[in-house]
């Protein structure tokens, strides 16, 4: 089969390609890992993404060397209805500034890939009959993607089953895109321990809730901080930077626990752990499956439609994760990780399980699947 290009589909023209997205990590990974793998396929493609003013894509996406242009959109609060008004305002200016990025930039194809931001871009290049494609994360589709599904020419997705919420027709699973560096770690299990300062012969559990932290996940390991001093294991913890001085106060008398407030080498921290204590985010699921790492899921309550408890359990049903709902975690937190800490066994069939769900290759699925909408297909 001839590898699909740019050039096949607009002659000299580079291809321009519009991704529109973002709020959490989650979101924002798999949309930069997409626009690499364009410019592996492509140098020349000129890609322009959209996200949601003071959201961390305003940050991570320039840095990571593209252009973005933010909106003032904002997420409705569904506790406090009367609030909503800002948030019409914001979406009523988003929708017109959305109109200017795509009548300006023009795109080949539109891509949306979550999150409040992806809403008015997408609408707008449907309205205009420009192309667009999904990208789905979670196990319960987002009310945004939803919406925008009807008019959209395909919708990449992590897990099977998404016929739910999405026309079949258009559906091609993918995976979840990941960030590239996490594959390309080379140290052994035992380097990687001895590099982060831990003893290499030694059982060392990774916790982390995100780069901001979650207050359960570290109210649960601070509780169960005495068990694992008792059984000898070492711990590895990003509380995230709200909560970077009450943990690191709070673990100050115990040895062999490493309180940080964010791991910028994610890569060595997934290669040292024995087990991963985590949130149920579709981005972390995905970096787990593909790392083959045995782990313990927090799901956070404060998602849209409670999908991180949908995500972990489509884990938990097969053997491949741990599951602690969020009101139980301070209570069992400690006993799973001594008991699986204790038993290799249960940590391999869980490892074994957790990467026979992976999907590798996402990212040059999702541009396959991108150039196959732009791209005349040969008879």
């Amino acid at each position: 089969m001839k590898k699909q290009t740019s050039e096949s589909q607009i002659g000299q023209r580079p291809l321009r390609v519009l991704i529109s997205g973002g709020g959490t990590g989650g979101h924002i990974f798999p949309a930069l890992a997409i626009a690499n793998a364009l410019r592996r396929r492509d140098p020349s493609v000129e890609i322009l993404f959209a996200g949601a003013e003071g959201k961390m894509e305003m940050e991570r996406v320039p840095a990571a060397g593209y252009k973005i242009i933010g909106l003032p959109v904002a997420g409705f609060d569904r506790r406090r209805l009367w609030r909503n008004a800002a948030v019409l305002a914001k979406l009523w200016r988003s929708m017109r500034k959305a109109h200017r990025i795509v009548a300006d930039f023009r795109p080949d194809i539109a891509v949306g890939v979550g999150g409040y931001a992806s809403g008015p871009v997408l609408k707008e290049a449907q309205r205009r009959g420009i192309p667009t494609m999904l990208q789905e994360q979670n196990s319960y589709a987002g009310v945004t993607n939803k919406l925008l599904a009807a008019k959209a020419k395909a919708i990449c997705t992590a897990y099977p089953g998404m016929e739910r919420f999405f026309p079949a027709e258009r559906i091609t699973i993918t995976g979840n895109p990941i960030r590239s560096e996490l594959l390309q770690c080379t140290l052994t299990q035992a380097e990687a321990k001895k590099a982060l300062g831990f003893d290499p012969a030694r059982a060392l559990v990774f916790v982390t809730g995100g780069s901001l932290g979650a207050r359960t996940v570290n109210e649960s390991v601070a509780a169960a901080l005495p068990l694992l001093a008792e059984h000898d294991i070492q711990l590895l913890w990003q509380t995230g930077r709200l909560y970077a001085d009450e943990f690191a106060r709070r673990s100050e008398s115990y040895r062999d626990v490493r309180p940080l407030p964010f791991i910028s080498d994610m890569a060595t921290a997934y290669r040292a752990a024995d087990l991963v204590v985590a949130r149920a985010g579709a981005g972390t699921i995905s970096e787990l499956q593909l790392l083959a790492k045995p782990a313990i899921l927090i799901p956070s309550p404060n998602v849209a439609e409670d999908h991180q408890t949908k995500n972990a359990l489509a884990l938990s049903s097969r053997e491949a994760a741990v599951l602690i709902p969020d009101a139980e975690a301070t209570q069992r937190l400690g006993k799973e990780i001594t008991e699986l800490i204790a038993s290799p066994a249960r940590r391999h069939l869980l490892a074994t399980n957790i990467s026979a769900m992976a999907c590798r290759g996402s990212d040059d699925l999702i541009v396959d699947t991108l150039l196959s909408i732009i791209t005349p297909q040969e008879k």
